[in-house]
């Protein structure tokens, strides 16, 4: 089989005149070969070696995947050779993927390759909100709550492209309505709609209805809920590379000795420097992301939905709960316990309660004013102050500990019970250790004379 290459020289020789045979000398070919291009054969197309026994069975094959384009290759396979198909089975599913016999099944295509239309999105009109789970925390997150992974709310604005985000130990709906806050607050501001895929704290996933716990918190802010058809990850493309870049530029390279609260500024830092500046040509004009931000005309945000927030601690050995980055007080006597920490958006405090016993609500034993996250401040209660130095001096003994190689042989009360104890186990009758033992040899006499009598 000549190459596209040599099946080009071979008409360009045959043209200026060469012959057949000079051409197959020249090229090191058979003339038979030489011939049989020049009559019409196409390069890089081999004849086939014999007859095609796969061409009767194409038909059926395309007409059952056609019904089933789920349909297993080696289930076909054993219906065609029932009708008497007598190839091997590599050489059936190499002819399916040569002649493309199987359809695509459009409800389960992913969504790249397909058609994608182009979305307006003006000015102020939409934010798209999605989570980023994100794995292997640092392990100094562990005790705020991140339990091997991460989730990050990304909130970005369909029109300019501006993103930011929100670390949260949970994907919760009170730790979502926070987010949602805190973000709508990062940006400058609310749009007219909010829109989500089907994550269940906002919807149900199987209608796409918006739950009644969440209709509260729209209504709250004003903003309609828009939400996502199924499988249709093109329809919020702006959060989903915005998704991309945090997971990929950010996230990847995060060190492991930073805080949460330092992830979160570090994140911050990130969208700031890097995601605002970002060139993007929109509307036949060439900017930035914060030069088109400036065009979005966003709603002034409320205060924020009174929603609970909790978080399980485990108090320190100095009495102490931490909580974003600051410490708070409790009674010395709850040190090393898990209590329960809760928050109510848009309050100025905080409340540390023991767990409930019973069923009934847990009660709360410590109310400290809320510091700023990751201030690293130390709130104590003067109660708590006092009653852990209460404890702490009570515990306190000024004698020195044991060596390890101290003789300390039995004292006069281990000796008494010592000799009480010999008294009450002691037979009576028994001789003490020591004394002498008298042996009667006349007992063994007496059994030897039996046993020496043959039977």
């Amino acid at each position: 089989m000549l190459t596209r290459e040599e099946d080009i020289d071979v008409h360009s020789l045959r043209r200026q005149g060469w012959t057949i045979t000079a051409i197959a000398r020249h090229l090191g070919r058979d003339r038979k070969t030489i011939r049989a291009y020049l009559n019409g054969r196409q390069a890089g197309v081999r004849a086939p070696a014999g007859p095609d026994g796969f061409g009767p069975f194409v038909d059926y094959c395309r007409a059952r995947l056609t019904e089933d384009p789920h349909l297993w290759a080696m289930t076909l396979f054993d219906e065609v050779v029932a009708l008497g198909y007598d190839r091997a089975y590599s050489t059936f599913t190499r002819q399916l993927r040569t002649r493309d016999l199987r359809p695509a099944c459009e409800p389960c295509a992913p969504a790249r390759g397909r058609p994608a239309a182009v979305i307006e999105h003006p000015p102020g009109e939409e934010t798209q909100f999605d989570w980023v789970e994100l794995p292997d925390p640092p392990a100094a997150w562990t005790p705020a709550g991140y339990q091997g992974k991460a989730f990050l709310l990304v909130g970005a604005l369909a029109h300019s492209g501006r993103w930011r985000g929100v670390l949260c130990a949970s994907m919760e709906q009170p730790a979502l309505i926070d987010a949602l806050h805190r973000v709508a607050a990062a940006l400058g501001g609310l749009t007219r709609t909010w829109r989500f895929d089907r994550m269940a704290t906002v919807c149900h996933p199987a209608s796409g209805r918006v739950s009644a716990s969440f209709a509260a918190v729209a209504k709250h802010y004003g903003v309609q809920v828009a939400i996502c058809p199924p499988r249709r990850g093109n329809r919020k493309g702006v959060v989903e590379k915005a998704n991309h870049t945090a997971a990929q530029r950010w996230w990847r390279t995060l060190a492991d000795d930073v805080t949460p609260e330092a992830g979160q500024a570090s994140l911050d830092a990130f969208c700031a420097t890097r995601g605002d500046t970002r060139l993007r040509t929109l509307g036949g004009c060439r900017g930035t992301v914060s030069s088109f931000g400036a065009d979005e005309r966003l709603a002034p945000l409320p205060a924020p939905f009174p929603a609970v927030l909790t978080a399980e601690r485990k108090v320190s050995a100095q009495a102490l709960v931490a909580y974003r980055g600051n410490f708070y007080s409790v009674p010395p006597e709850l040190a090393g316990t898990t209590v329960t920490v809760a928050h109510r958006l848009g309050a100025d405090s905080i409340d540390i309660a023991a767990g409930s016993v019973g069923g009934r609500p847990p009660t709360v034993l410590a109310r400290h004013r809320l510091a700023t996250d990751g201030a690293g401040v130390m709130i104590r209660d003067s109660g708590h102050v006092v009653a852990l130095q209460t404890a702490v001096l009570a515990a306190f003994s000024t004698a020195a500990p044991h060596r390890r190689k101290q003789r300390i042989p039995p004292g006069p009360a281990a000796q008494a019970a010592a000799d009480a104890l010999r008294q009450t186990t002691t037979p009576t009758g028994t001789t003490d250790r020591g004394a002498d033992v008298v042996i009667d040899l006349a007992a063994y006499d007496r059994a030897a004379r039996g046993r020496n009598t043959l039977r």
